[in-house]
């Protein structure tokens, strides 16, 4: 390239850079789409915020309805022709003597064991006590004596009210002896009276029945150790154990049974009544019984009342602390409600239904059972008509839990 072509290129530079630069963008114009990006951003992320707290909200509801174990309800049958009623009962001797020792001492011999009749005033047991011989020989010895010093002291007193006739003694002297008789002989009838004593315990050696009837527990043994205080123990590494009887006694020809009758069957439950006993061990067996007396009141927690049959048991089937069923008519049908088998529970302190209120939670409740139907059972106390209950509830059902109820059933069975 010439000079001439260099010195005009140069001259052209200049002028392209001397040409003016781009306009600048305003403030406004930057602004407003970071003002909307910020704005989508928050509307988005509150969005989000609303509908995670929504899904919880469902998901507790979900987890709390579902938390709950489903069961199926019933409603209990009301049944309007009920002629007899059915009521547990529990048999008992007509009495029942514990025998307690009133001597201490050790078991020499024993005559009878359990399931032994016995006749009243017949030997059931022995007992040694050497010390209390020994004590008793000393009473006798000390009441001698005590004898001894009263004739001493009733003879000197005569012979000073003798004297005192010829002025030979005081007056002083005479009260002296007069007053000595007096405590000799108070001497002799406490040491008589301790003799006594000794021999009505000396007595207790022997153990006899106290009336007609049947040995229903022996806890002792020969060599054993038998306390005063009650009864035999059992102590072991230091620890002392309750005293118990050394002999149970128990009446069985005839039997007592109680009976807890609900208040509405109570205008029933008359003296001379004729009851019906069934038994489990007798299937198809009836014993009969009287109601020989009640209680005359309602019991305001059970609103039952408690009545006592007598049973005559000359043949010794029946047993004492067995359950039995008490089949008693009424004189007029009185409703009642069923319900089937499974949906009762079973506790210690006897039958409950699970109660299924409006806001699905649990009550557990105690009913009083009447007749057993097989299927059914009906329910005479503690439970109201229209109640839902669980037909079949859990083992692990507790009272005031919440409960997801499946669809309801009928449940029961007319008889």
């Amino acid at each position: 390239m010439s000079s001439e072509q260099t010195s005009q290129a140069e001259q052209h530079v200049p002028q392209l850079m001397k040409h003016e630069p781009p306009p600048k963008m305003s403030r406004a114009s930057v602004l407003v789409p970071l003002v909307i990006v910020i704005i989508v951003t928050v509307v988005l992320a509150v969005l989000g915020i609303i509908r995670r707290q929504h899904a919880n909200v469902v998901l507790t509801k979900y987890t709390e309805a579902a938390a709950g174990p489903p069961v199926s309800v019933e409603m209990p049958v009301l049944q309007q022709s009920g002629q007899e009623i059915v009521l547990p009962g529990n048999i008992q001797a007509f009495s029942l003597a514990p025998i307690y020792a009133r001597t201490t001492g050790y078991v020499k011999s024993w005559s009878h064991d359990i399931g032994s009749h016995v006749s009243k005033g017949e030997l059931l047991a022995v007992i040694e006590t050497p010390e209390l011989d020994q004590q008793l020989a000393q009473a006798r010895a000390d009441l001698v004596t005590a004898q001894s010093n009263a004739d001493l002291a009733k003879t000197t007193a005569a012979r000073y009210q003798g004297l005192m006739a010829t002025n030979s003694v005081s007056q002083q002297d005479t009260d002296n002896a007069v007053s000595q008789l007096q405590a000799r002989n108070a001497a002799a009838n406490s040491a008589a009276s301790n003799v006594k004593r000794l021999e009505e315990l000396q007595s207790f050696e022997r153990i006899v029945a106290p009336f007609d009837g049947v040995v229903t527990a022996r806890n002792i043994d020969v060599g054993q150790l038998i306390t005063a205080s009650g009864g035999t123990t059992n102590a072991g590494a230091g620890i002392a154990v309750a005293t118990r009887p050394i002999f149970e006694v128990a009446q069985t020809r005839t039997l007592r049974v109680f009976v807890n009758v609900p208040q509405v069957y109570a205008p029933d439950a008359k003296n001379g009544v004729m009851a019906t006993l069934t038994l489990p061990q007798y299937p198809g067996r009836k014993f009969e019984g009287k109601l020989v007396r009640t209680s005359g009141a309602v019991d305001p927690v059970t609103r039952t009342l408690l009545a006592e049959i007598d049973v005559n048991n000359a043949a010794g089937e029946l047993l004492p602390g067995s359950f039995t069923e008490i089949h008693l008519h009424t004189s007029k049908a009185v409703p009642a409600l069923l319900v089937t088998v499974s949906a009762l529970i079973l506790q210690p302190d006897g039958l409950h239904v699970g109660v299924v209120d409006g806001n699905s939670v649990v009550h557990i409740v105690r009913v009083t059972p009447g007749r057993d139907l097989g299927t059914a059972v009906e329910i005479v106390s503690g439970l109201n008509a229209g109640q839902a209950i669980i037909s079949n509830p859990p083992d692990s059902l507790i009272d005031g839990e919440k409960v997801r109820v499946m669809p309801t059933k009928r449940g029961g069975t007319n008889p």
